[in-house]
């Protein structure tokens, strides 16, 4: 428990350093007992992303094997984590676990935050693993020994490329999962323990994303990335989970069944656009009216000596240390699951002692007081150069698409006429396929009844 208010900091600190992290949806209650349950994509570091999103101290259910973990026991015992044992780790009897709900509803009595992953297991499937019953029967449980209803808030973790330094990652907070009408039937209640977690998992479902299977993930993004630029709809990060989760289970459901020949087109001209647009660089929002327009337009900023001088600074201090986390992590021989985990605990050892190494040359070289300004200026020369030098990136790769666009004036009204048709079509195609497997047609279709 001693290290949680560190763990609080460090956590929101890493999250947003290790990825270009973003925190949607309705705010955590920053008082009482609550119980948020949680996607398991990422190892270690998926609790960072709760506490960060959280914005509070949380303790977290964890594996018993991490307790026993040379390089990783001391953080979770500090942390205050509840072990719960697994049969596929060791030998688990009859009791084993009873210990674990007991402390996590006690710690709720209390009016702490509980964090929980029900998936059990972090994973990189593309959907949803099947819940554990363990979150509905703290909640219950803690209903019956204290009479206080505890909100269950799902969070959904939202990973681009989760072993990767400054790739997008996003935490979309959902409501709280409604549970009244359950919370005098008690955790013994087998049917309310599984209707509660068959709510958590609903819950869930609505922040992540869920597909069938890795393949469909260009597509499903494409056909969702038009459908938001034709609709002027980015801002509501849950919203776009829940079109992505629609078109996956919508794809799905076609697979299912016989598809339409109309249905196939359809596709192929999605990709077919896709690959277009990718060849110059582009993306749908480009593209559309208002927002095409606002995002190519932008004036150009041009780059002051300082931040140039910044931004270089930033690499040259820390290039040497951004390379070694990389070798010991490679080293460490992490699986897929917990790379990012390790990199980024091997980063923070590393680039401490990198800092620490500076600022003691500096004292050595120039006095203590030289030593002591070295040290906090060393992370915020780096930090900015990092945000100085992603800008640059972000506005070069803004006027390639803009340059693309000039150079190619006379294609991009045909690619825009066509992403409206397909946004057209799309719209034509959900409605269809909600009706039902009746035959589905394109507007554009000569044959079809559609205006």
């Amino acid at each position: 428990m001693w290290l949680q208010p560190v763990l609080r900091f460090i956590g929101t600190a890493a999250s947003r350093v290790f990825y270009r992290f973003e925190v949607s949806g309705p705010r955590v209650p920053q008082s009482g007992p609550v119980l948020l349950v949680a996607n398991h994509p990422n190892g270690l570091l998926d609790p960072a992303l709760v506490i960060a999103a959280a914005g509070r101290n949380v303790r977290f259910l964890a594996k018993s094997t991490l307790f026993s973990d040379v390089r990783l026991g001391w953080l979770v015992r500090g942390g205050g984590a509840i072990p719960v044992y697994r049969r596929i780790d060791v030998e688990v009897g009859p009791g084993d676990n009873l210990g674990a709900f007991e402390a996590a509803i006690e710690a709720l009595g209390r009016g702490d935050s509980i964090g929980v992953f029900p998936e059990g297991i972090s994973h990189s499937q593309p959907s949803l693993a099947r819940l554990k019953t363990g979150a509905a029967r703290m909640a219950l449980g803690a209903f019956a020994r204290f009479g206080q209803h505890v909100p269950i808030v799902p969070i959904g973790l939202v990973l681009r490329a989760k072993e990767k330094f400054r790739s997008e990652a996003a935490a979309v907070l959902g409501e709280p999962v409604p549970w009244a009408d359950l919370a005098d039937r008690g955790a013994d209640d087998r049917e309310a323990v599984r209707e509660l977690t068959d709510r958590i998992g609903a819950g869930l479902r609505r922040v992540t994303v869920n597909l069938e299977r890795w393949e469909d993930a260009p597509l499903v993004e494409w056909v969702e990335s038009i459908w938001a630029a034709e609709k002027e709809s980015y801002d509501d990060r849950a919203e776009q989970l829940e079109r992505v989760n629609v078109i996956s289970t919508m794809l799905s459901d076609l697979r299912r069944r016989e598809q339409s020949p109309e249905a196939a087109a359809l596709a192929v001209e999605i990709r077919e656009h896709r690959e277009r647009m990718l060849s110059l660089g582009l993306e749908p929002r480009d593209l559309a009216g208002r927002s095409g327009a606002r995002s190519l337009g932008r004036p150009y900023r041009a780059v002051d000596p300082l931040s140039a001088l910044l931004g270089a600074a930033g690499y040259a201090l820390f290039r040497l240390p951004y390379r070694l986390t990389g070798w010991l992590t490679t080293l460490s021989r992490p699986d897929p699951e917990t790379q990012s985990t390790y990199k980024l605990l091997i980063g923070l050892v590393v680039y401490t002692a990198w800092v620490m190494a500076l600022a003691a040359l500096a004292a050595w070289l120039a006095g203590p007081w030289i030593g002591a300004l070295v040290l906090p200026a060393v992370p915020a020369i780096g930090l900015i150069g990092l945000w100085i030098r992603e800008r640059r990136r972000d506005t070069r790769r803004l006027w390639r698409k803009l340059s693309s666009v000039l150079a190619r004036r006379e294609i991009v009204p045909a690619l825009r006429t066509r992403q409206r048709e397909i946004a057209d079509d799309l719209e034509a195609f959900y409605e269809a396929w909600r009706r039902g497997p009746a035959r589905i047609e394109s507007p554009h279709d000569p044959g079809s009844d559609h205006p």
